[in-house]
């Protein structure tokens, strides 16, 4: 840690009630806990609580994360560690394990527990290209905020070579892509979903089962790349407008302010996002 880290971190803790507030939290351990809870325990106004915070997050002490419509926060116990080895790294000389049991105060940072905040499910009628591809890139955008599955009305036996080439040349993990049945998704032990979103054209496929009362559902409507004719490159320059498409729609989605939008808005957002410009071109069906 610098100087000017440490400094920092501690003018975030020279107030009292940050100081009660960090303890809290180390009392909680990693699993951390929401802001209202700590606004009650201290007895605080949500705005307060909300600002000290914000600045010990800032000072690298605490850390936040979402689960569903809460936040939750937690010590950052590798700043904290940090901040004690930047007291002690030039005790007795340089020596500072002649300074007792100093080093061994916080135990090491575990590996984060929390779950992804959202669970997301995108499907289309074969589950080989459209769904695959959003798969992908939600994946790599949303990192570990998001849990994504992709599933097919009438699963391929496996995803479009073509598809998979594409993904893989744009620097995606291809290893764990499948196609799936959206059967899988349905019933008591499946994986409740958050987000649903379609992105065949309306009459393309079979009506969606039901995916539970809390899913947000949402319809990308969006060109079947097994349909695109042309030369390679033709094709290959249609794929990636596709890929562009999703790329746009994702990155505004994991945008979106979920903590303060409720059920209604979210719908409303997610509609907003089908409105988005479909690729300007197409190919004749082959």
């Amino acid at each position: 840690m610098e100087l000017p880290d440490a400094a920092a971190a501690f003018a975030a803790l020279s107030v009292e009630t940050r100081l009660a507030l960090l303890r809290l939290l180390m009392a909680a351990g990693p699993t951390g806990l929401p802001a209202g809870d700590i606004a009650a325990n201290l007895g605080l106004p949500p705005s307060t609580t909300s600002f000290h915070l914000a600045a010990l997050e800032r000072a690298g002490l605490t850390h936040a994360t979402r689960q569903g419509r809460q936040i939750i926060h937690a010590p950052r116990i590798a700043g904290i560690r940090q901040l004690l080895a930047f007291l002690t790294e030039t005790c007795c000389g340089g020596q500072p394990d002649l300074c007792g049991d100093l080093a061994r105060l916080l135990p090491p940072e575990p590996a984060p527990a929390v779950a992804p905040a959202f669970t997301v499910l995108f499907l289309c009628r074969h589950n080989a290209a459209r769904s695959i591809i959003a798969e992908a890139i939600l994946k790599r955008l949303g990192g570990r905020r998001f849990q994504v599955f992709s599933a097919g009305s009438e699963p391929a036996s496996a995803p479009s070579p073509e598809v998979l080439a594409r993904l893989h040349a744009l620097g995606h993990d291809t290893a764990g892509l499948r196609s799936k049945s959206w059967h899988d998704f349905t019933g008591p032990g499946a994986p409740r979903m958050d987000f649903v979103i379609t992105l065949c054209d309306p009459p393309d496929g079979p009506a969606c089962p039901e995916f539970g009362d809390r899913c947000v559902t949402g319809a990308w409507p969006l060109p079947d790349p097994a349909r695109f004719s042309g030369s390679r490159l033709e094709r290959e320059a249609l794929l990636n407008e596709l890929y562009a498409g999703l790329e746009r729609r994702l990155r505004a989605f994991i945008a979106l302010p979920f903590a303060t939008l409720d059920r209604a808005a979210l719908q409303q957002r997610l509609d907003a996002l089908g409105s988005y410009p479909r690729p300007s071109r197409q190919m004749e069906p082959a």
